[in-house]
């Protein structure tokens, strides 16, 4: 790495521009046409560069995924980079929150979560393409059109270059003041649907066997799986069930959260779920569902990534912290087979809600962060 490229610097209202131009398009996971709009703009933005974009049409409904590939170094593994175009706040919510600076603030839907980082990674991109000396290792930039509703159009193609990369940088936001995320809890989610028998609940309740008092079963037996210490969680987050309150009710209904530190735990407790029995003769049960978020758990390949950030960070000025969250991300894909470093996005708070914002201090060492994993990683 050249002393020209260690001091490069960048301009933190050029990019904020930037950032704004990606922010005020709405891009709801469910509007595939405006994520397509986004994704044209970053194309656009690609123009002149020495890259190669695939733009793999979407599907059910959802946008397109965009692969961009420099045009060196894919002749062996190199870095890979995770973004995700798609916010989760609906069309409009732009009058609600438009964007606006307040002091360090920059406000707006999806700012945080995760354009604000996904265009950082751009500019540092933009940047090694600008300098005389590439980078060692080749860099693809992958933007994913659906991460905020689990991802199920990527996963297969998140996991297909991720397999393919020595390193894998995931530009979700950072957390708690700056931290980095190694370690993710895995994801499951379950259906349950209780078919119990109807009747009348005053002149032949003995004649009925009650769905939801089934369910209500339920719902204690996957509490007793909660398990904080050991990081399990469980949540009971949606029921519905019966007709009248002078029927027994015939149908019940749950959609059920579990999330897992380890891939042992979710063998353990997957199953557990899937296999529920019920407790009230002639009633049936049926659970589907599965672990769709895989745990990311920190392996020594990745302890090895994060400590190299770690001391870039240091030569930067500031130093970086690594923390664990519940919360899933495409990181936890790659995760249990490439070398993944999370949570290298803006520094902020509020993400998902009406007072999303990022830190505009924060702009100028994360991008010059990223900047030099690219420059440095081999």
């Amino acid at each position: 790495m050249t002393a020209a490229s260690r001091n490069v610097s960048f301009d933190p209202h050029d990019i904020l521009a930037g950032i704004r131009r990606w922010v005020e398009i709405e891009t709801p996971t469910e509007r595939g046409d405006q994520v397509n709009r986004l994704a044209d703009i970053v194309i656009d933005g690609y123009a002149g560069m020495p890259v190669a974009i695939d733009r793999i049409p979407g599907s059910n409904g959802y946008g397109d995924h965009l692969v961009v590939k420099s045009n060196w170094g894919q002749d062996r593994p190199g870095i890979l980079v995770l973004s995700h175009l798609d916010t989760v706040h609906p069309m409009g919510f732009i009058e609600r929150l438009p964007f606006k600076v307040e002091g360090d603030s920059a406000f707006g839907p999806g700012i945080y979560d995760m354009k604000g980082g996904a265009y950082l990674a751009y500019a540092a991109f933009r940047q090694s393409c600008a300098d005389g000396e590439r980078p060692p290792l080749g860099i693809t930039q992958l933007y994913v059109s659906d991460e905020e509703i689990g991802s199920p159009t990527s996963r297969a193609l998140i996991e297909a270059e991720g397999r393919k990369a020595k390193y894998v940088l995931v530009t979700e936001p950072a957390r708690d003041g700056g931290k980095v995320v190694t370690g993710r809890k895995g994801v499951a989610r379950f259906e349950i649907f209780v078919k119990g028998v109807p009747a009348h609940a005053g002149t032949r309740p003995q004649d009925g066997r009650s769905a939801i008092r089934e369910l209500g079963h339920i719902i204690g037996a996957l509490e007793a799986m909660y398990d904080p210490k050991r990081g399990v969680t469980v949540n009971v987050g949606v029921v519905r069930g019966g007709t009248k309150p002078n029927v027994i009710a015939e149908e019940a209904y749950a959609e059920v959260d579990m999330r897992v530190p380890t891939i042992a735990d979710a063998d353990e407790l997957v199953p557990k779920i899937l296999d529920l029995k019920p407790v009230t003769e002639g009633v049936s049960i049926k659970v589907i569902g599965e672990l769709n978020r895989p745990p990311y758990e920190k392996s020594n390949a990745g302890a090895v990534l994060y400590e190299q950030a770690k001391a870039l960070a240091a030569d930067i000025g500031f130093d970086l912290v690594d923390m664990s969250t519940g919360g899933g991300s495409d990181g936890n894909f790659t995760a249990p087979f490439t070398a993944t470093l999370d949570g290298l996005g803006v520094d902020g708070k509020g993400a998902h809600t009406n007072h999303e914002q990022m830190y505009v201090s924060s702009i100028v060492p994360r991008t010059r962060l990223l900047y030099r994993l690219f420059q440095t990683l081999r």
